[in-house]
């Protein structure tokens, strides 16, 4: 009998021709699919290919009698219960590793952006040319890169990525958490303090695994150890950041400037963040490249097919 399989999303076409040796079916909302419509959908199913945005709960893995193997496109399962999948002998895997790339590319393009205020020049050149008058020596000042200092808050994989394009700019490279010695030698990159990192960081990073003992990492009293010249970026995960002090920060001058691509209360993004100008926002795009996503999608129906076949998963979380 060909095996069931439920995909929770939209996924990229080379994906979903690679899934036609299964009984596929797929949600085709608009909207990322609740809870309610995936109880709907995966009573029956062996296997769920499904984004991150896909609430795979403790009622979800309990209604699906047949579910042998959950498949999330993404490195990070915060939204999968695997505690109970673990308890169902249900397998949850992920993509690890391969949004490297992509989303060291991002940062630096989050950084460079925020600090020679690329999207607010385009906003001005869109919306108000008037103001623009040509040439002039004070006009629309940024910062430069070079001989600057950047703080990355994890030096995983992501954070050596950034740190190799950053140090191509000229950046001295320090961090925290992580301590990679033998890869932060070729940066020549010094390991220090959390509370140091803020202090001395023209940039701050973040780019640590995500956990609960994370959440507000950045609040109104680390922010406030930062330099006022100083720029945040956030392309990790949202709830590092408590949105409504970063919002303060950058409203009083307690910093420069924030670049973000992840937001606490995605996928809601607050209003007030819109509205600052030394803020760049991106919607959750850090490896969103067709390179990445089709490699996700490649790695998810290999996980499927190993389980389906009575083998190990090639990625499990667990």
């Amino acid at each position: 009998m060909t095996a069931s399989v439920f995909v929770a999303g939209k996924l990229l076409p080379e994906t979903m021709e690679a899934l036609d040796k299964w009984d596929v079916k797929t949600y085709k909302g608009k909207e990322n699919i609740t809870e309610s419509e995936l109880i709907k959908n995966v009573t029956d199913v062996e296997a769920i290919i499904c984004p991150l945005s896909s609430p795979i709960t403790a009622k979800v893995l309990e209604s699906a009698k047949n579910l042998k193997i959950v498949a999330n496109i993404g490195a990070g399962f915060d939204n999968i219960d695997v505690k109970k999948a673990q308890e169902l002998g249900i397998a949850v895997t992920n993509t690890p590793d391969v949004s490297t790339e992509a989303t060291a590319e991002l940062t630096l393009g989050l950084i460079l952006d925020v600090a020679r205020r690329i999207s607010a020049g385009d906003r001005l050149c869109r919306e108000t040319p008037e103001q623009f008058k040509g040439w002039a020596p004070t006009f629309f000042l940024g910062t430069e890169l070079s001989g600057k200092t950047l703080g990355i808050i994890g030096l995983g994989r992501i954070g050596q990525a950034v740190a190799k394009r950053a140090a191509a700019f000229g950046m001295k490279i320090i961090y925290s958490g992580h301590h990679p010695k033998e890869a932060a030698k070729q940066w020549d990159a010094e390991f220090v303090s959390q509370d140091e990192l803020l202090k001395r960081s023209d940039v701050v990073t973040i780019h640590a695994a995500y956990s609960p003992s994370l959440k507000h990492l950045l609040n109104e009293t680390t922010l406030n150890t930062m330099k006022s010249s100083a720029f945040l970026i956030n392309a990790a995960r949202g709830p590092v950041v408590e949105e409504s002090a970063l919002i303060n920060a950058l409203e009083t001058g307690v910093i420069a400037g924030a670049a973000i691509d992840v937001f606490e209360f995605e996928p809601k993004i607050g209003a007030e963040l819109g509205k600052l100008e030394n803020v760049v926002l991106t919607p959750h795009i850090g490896n969103a490249t067709v390179e990445t996503r089709t490699e996700m999608g490649r790695m998810a129906i290999s996980n499927v097919e190993a389980v389906l076949a009575g083998k190990q998963p090639l990625h499990s979380v667990y």
